[in-house]
């Protein structure tokens, strides 16, 4: 099934490829060692960006509640720091990890022995020969849906992806999400406007962000919602260690990608670091419990309104 035939409503392979195929020595440069390119969990201002990354992979396995020897499937694994966690860190016995960059896959297939497996494949593509105990999913929903599309067609494409995440897994088994959503009701300055059209012209074509409301309504009959939290304060954190990074090393930055790719970048991480600290934009990090049954899938009736 490919993406057309599935109405997938995401972005397409090319507008992943645009941002993720820059380049994986450019990403290196300002990143921290594990590659891990998503929201870091800080207990203080002052510790490593390397420590705060592996306080939140912890965090989202211990989300996705994993029994030991777990099979584990990780959509949107990037540079596969999160498959490394759950093997060496949460014992996972096999792990799988979807992508849709060539970039990350290349460099994945570098390191991977025993236990990993990654697969250049969509989400609505992917199909397992026995259930997994656990799926972990990292800074990959903001691609669920493209710019554009209503409220309505929004939520059924989240919902595909609950639905397809609930016939992947065990019955009881758990979901370890984390997403940017859209922030509160402050009203925005011009700029910040400007800013936020800005990323997703030039930085992430035709992806969209969340509400947390329909995050809820599209899970609704297929996971139970155990916990979640919100932290954008931790994103503006992670955003602006990143700029730090890339402004140390622009000059290397410049030799690997050019001097409009590396401007570009310092305004979204700088722009992306006020939006975060101003509440704009949310960071949620979610655990959900697959209801028992066999899926409901996308096109059940929904009989519910949140948010």
């Amino acid at each position: 099934m490919n993406q057309k035939q599935a109405g997938y409503a995401g972005a397409s392979s090319a507008s992943i490829q645009h941002h993720y195929d820059l380049g994986n020595d450019f990403f290196e440069l300002w990143l921290d060692k594990s590659m891990t390119y998503s929201c870091a969990l800080w207990q203080s201002d002052g510790e490593e960006l390397e420590t705060a990354q592996a306080r939140k992979l912890d965090y989202i396995a211990q989300a996705a509640r994993l029994p030991h020897n777990a099979r584990v499937l990780d959509i949107g694994c990037g540079w596969g720091s999160m498959m490394r966690r759950l093997v060496e860190h949460h014992g996972a016995s096999h792990v799988v990890g979807l992508t849709l960059s060539e970039a990350q896959a290349r460099r994945n297939a570098e390191w991977m022995g025993e236990g990993y497996e990654v697969r250049m494949e969509n989400w609505t593509d992917h199909r397992a020969s026995e259930p997994y105990d656990g799926i972990v999913s990292i800074g990959a929903f903001e691609h669920f849906a493209r710019f554009g599309l209503t409220r309505a067609d929004r939520v059924a494409a989240y919902r595909a992806f609950f639905a397809h995440c609930h016939d992947l897994l065990r019955p009881h088994g758990c979901l370890g999400l984390q997403t940017i959503c859209k922030g509160g009701n402050k009203r925005m300055s011009r700029q910040t406007v400007r800013d936020l059209v800005f990323v997703i012209d030039r930085i992430f074509p035709e992806s969209e962000l969340p509400w947390p409301g329909e995050i809820l309504e599209a899970s609704q009959g297929l996971f139970d919602l155990s916990y979640a939290r919100n932290d954008p304060g931790h994103y503006a954190l992670t955003c602006q260690r990143w700029r730090d990074n890339l402004s140390l090393r622009r000059k290397e930055a410049e030799l690997k990608a050019g001097d409009e790719v590396v401007d570009d970048y310092l305004r979204y991480l700088g722009s992306s670091a006020s939006a975060f600290e101003e509440e704009h934009l949310g960071l949620l990090r979610v655990s959900f419990k697959r209801i028992g049954g066999p899926s409901t899938g996308a096109k059940q009736s929904m009989k519910w309104a949140v948010g």
